[in-house]
């Protein structure tokens, strides 16, 4: 039986999975990533794939092609993850680590990158050749196949939609320590600075507001998912934040639409499948004010969590078939 190998590499958990030729998956399994070294963490992903080969009773020979999708920064030519700032393990010699061990060819992507690919396989966008993979989580990230290619750029770095600038004035530094990118506003971490900013602003009442707590402490405190359920129980004060969130959103969008002229963007990542109305609601009520190029269909991915696995498969795919 020939089978593929696809890697879901994240800052907190690795996952993989098992399919055959035609991309049936045959088996996942997930890990809490582990390891202080990029060696350590290509051992723990080649442990979990040999677990897995163990499970199914298959073998390294049935092994015909693995595809990585990852946390960044990446070297695409030289297979490397360098530096990831939220794993902090130092270069993860990934291609050449799984190569080693199993002797087959292995294509590192991206995760958003390997998400849009999986998307155009798998998901809702077979059949087209423009199409637009945004991720919605702790960062803001995206990827991008434009007639049919999959762009990738001069450093593998055409796909970082979330430093798109949406705030000129920078008031919020964002994790790559640059000022006003989107990620650093509207990502799952960043919009409880931006409430934080807009609390001050406003100078509202705190004592008419579920979010009470948060103004009488330290506002850091507070999480996206607090601000996600209290606009969900009806909090005015959420639903507020919530909307100017969504505004910038609606503009970080239309940045993508103007650029790549899409002809859908899918929506995934944790903070827009748990609260796909209120993320998504607000960027379609608005991104016509921004956009000059055709609106595409925006929607959340069908893929869900799974969506940078199956990019992974496809990936592995492509150097098969």
């Amino acid at each position: 039986m020939s089978i593929v190998l696809g890697v879901d590499l994240g800052a907190s958990k690795v996952r993989v999975a098992l399919s055959d030729l035609n991309g049936k998956i045959l088996l996942k399994k997930s890990e809490r990533t582990t390891g202080t070294t990029g060696i350590d963490i290509v051992n723990q992903i080649v442990e979990m794939s040999r677990n897995t080969l163990s499970s199914l009773g298959l073998t390294d020979e049935s092994l015909k092609a693995v595809g990585v999708g990852s946390i960044g920064p990446l070297d695409l030519k030289k297979g490397l993850i360098v530096n990831p700032p939220n794993l902090r393990v130092g270069v993860i010699p990934i291609v050449e680590g799984i190569e080693k061990h199993f002797n087959v060819p292995v294509r590192l992507l991206n995760d958003c990158v390997a998400a849009v690919l999986g998307e155009k396989r798998f998901g809702a966008g077979r059949n087209l050749e423009n199409i637009v993979y945004v991720t919605i989580s702790t960062g803001i990230g995206g990827g991008a196949i434009v007639d049919g290619h999959l762009l990738l750029g001069k450093d593998g770095n055409a796909h970082e939609v979330g430093h798109i600038v949406v705030d000129k004035d920078g008031l919020i530094e964002c994790g790559c320590g640059k000022r006003g990118h989107w990620e650093a506003y509207c990502s799952g971490s960043g919009m409880v600075k931006y409430a934080g900013l807009l609390l001050k602003e406003w100078g509202v009442d705190p004592n008419k507001s579920s979010l009470k707590k948060y103004f009488q402490e330290d506002f850091s405190k507070a999480t996206s998912k607090i601000l996600f359920d209290a606009a969900k129980e009806g909090d005015a004060l959420a639903l507020r934040i919530i909307e100017k969130t969504g505004l910038l959103n609606a503009i970080g969008f239309a940045n993508i639409i103007n650029a790549y002229d899409p002809e859908l963007i899918t929506v995934g990542g944790s903070v827009a499948l748990f609260n796909s109305e209120l993320i998504l609601d607000p960027v379609k009520k608005n991104v016509s004010k921004y956009a000059m190029n055709r609106l595409p269909e925006i929607t959340i991915t069908p893929l869900g969590e799974d969506v940078v696995l199956y990019g992974a498969l496809a990936a592995a795919l492509e150097q098969v078939v």
